[in-house]
């Protein structure tokens, strides 16, 4: 059966709680020190585990110290990789770590506006993100783990010192990891630094997918501590369980193309979710969901005394607070009278805003607030040229490079165009989405939209 590793992460991830998880989940230290000690850098760290509690849930503490007199400050990609390659580690070890460092690479790149083999990574280049990094990939092995997927991630708060001076959190490489990997991002109200850039790097590169649990038998719990106290268990949960599919013999194949072997390296910059999303049915995994999960909260509240001119008032100041959607629903209260049943859906960092104007604007005494996860397709928008006017067109992709789902011209556009010649807007519509049809046909041309994803929109 296939063999899933599940990254719950309520307050985040970092390299030293990744590893935390796995020793927690049965990998013996002896074992993980010993492959470490293959990168020849034992000289550099000291590796320490404690057992430590995080609001009072018993969790095991990685710590990674340095060894200043011997420790090597900066290490550019290419060192890197060939410290990797040449310690003789088991094969996915080797394809993970490298993609993983090249995805970081990638976005350092990006940041600083130079190319990937030019970055030299300061603190996440260092001696402590190698072990981070090679050691998870070497639990993820003994583990037997063929699937990763991760949570959405809390995005933190705050500002974090690093070597460029004080930064915002999130860091701006984790910010670009993030969007690279169109991850699920959604905050928890902690001011802190939550994902730090290994943390991502390990999470965006090596996950398959985001969202909530997939299905699969729970077999083991790794809780791996984070290094503060924080107001909930700074914990990261990884959970390892069977799946329903059948084991793949080709392990890790979805992170094929970042081969150890130098003549089949990508370019940093490719992202090896893009090969995955067309190859995984290919390789026996389960199909991918067509576009991202994101994180929303959920309010309702019920009323029978408030005048229905002030709830076409609410809802203008609700989607202006921030609020993806607001509907009612009749509904029968006590005393046998008639009611409705109020319904706002936005993001968390907006809920505070639109539970004020709910109790500001009616006659509520109190709300119901639900986090939940929705699956939503990628937004792209296009002005269609058709024999009535340009209209604009909005497409559902399933990834953001496609293929397109679903068509749905602007209703706006198609009525104001109809009334102008004078038929029905449906005329328009069919007009529009033909018009659409002849342009992406079967698969989706980048070249031709504007693709751009829109996170938490109607």
């Amino acid at each position: 059966m296939e063999k899933i590793a599940y990254f719950d992460c309520p307050t985040g991830i970092a390299g030293n709680m990744c590893l935390g998880a796995i020793l927690a989940a049965g990998m013996p230290l002896d074992n993980l020190l010993d492959q470490l000690k293959r990168l020849g850098l034992e000289d550099e760290y000291e590796f320490t585990v404690t057992q430590v509690r995080r609001q009072e849930q018993a969790a095991t503490a990685v710590t990674i110290s340095l060894n200043s007199d011997a420790v090597r400050g900066h290490r550019h990609l290419p060192e890197i990789e060939n410290l990797i390659r040449q310690a003789h580690l088991p094969t996915r070890v080797v394809d993970w770590s490298l993609a993983i460092f090249r995805e970081l690479a990638a976005a350092e790149a990006a940041v600083h506006g130079i190319p990937a083999e030019q970055v030299h990574f300061h603190e996440v280049g260092a001696t402590d993100a190698l072990i981070d990094v090679v050691g998870t990939c070497l639990g993820l092995e003994w583990l037997g783990v063929d699937r990763v997927v991760c949570s959405p991630l809390p995005i933190g708060g705050g500002t974090v010192r690093a070597a460029h001076g004080r930064l915002p959190v999130p860091a701006p490489a984790v910010l670009e990891l993030l969007r690279r990997a169109q991850a699920p991002i959604y905050s928890n109200g902690i001011d802190k630094e939550l994902v730090t850039p290994t943390g991502a790097a390990i999470a965006t590169t090596l996950s398959d997918a985001f969202g909530p649990p997939p299905a699969m038998t729970l077999n083991q719990v790794g809780l791996g501590a984070g290094s503060h106290d924080l107001p909930i268990p700074n914990i990261l949960r990884l959970w390892i369980g069977t799946g329903a599919q059948p084991r793949t013999t080709d392990h890790g194949a979805h992170k094929s193309a970042h081969s150890h072997d130098q003549s089949t390296d990508p370019q940093p910059t490719d992202h090896p979710h893009a090969e995955h999303q067309q190859s995984a049915p290919e390789h026996g995994h389960q199909q991918t969901i067509p576009g991202y999960c994101e994180a929303i909260v959920e309010l309702q509240t019920q009323l029978d005394d408030l005048t229905p001119q002030a709830i076409g008032y609410l809802y203008d100041g609700l989607f202006k607070a921030g609020a993806l959607d607001v509907f009612t629903q009749a509904i029968g209260m006590k005393k046998n009278r008639p009611g409705i049943l109020l319904t706002v859906i936005c993001a968390e960092a907006d809920a505070a805003a639109c539970q004020s104007l709910l109790f500001s604007e009616t006659t509520t005494l109190g709300i119901r607030s639900h986090g939940q996860q929705r699956q939503t397709l990628y937004r792209s928008w296009q002005s269609i040229t058709t024999d009535y006017g340009p209209v604009q067109v909005k497409a559902g992709l399933a990834t953001p490079n496609g293929p397109v789902v679903n068509l749905q011209p602007e209703y706006e556009t198609c009525a104001q165009l109809a009334r102008q010649h004078s038929i029905g807007w449906k005329q328009v519509q069919w007009a529009a989405i033909a018009a659409a049809q002849s342009i992406y046909q079967d698969e989706y041309r980048a070249a031709e939209w504007d693709h751009t994803p829109t996170h938490l929109t109607r």
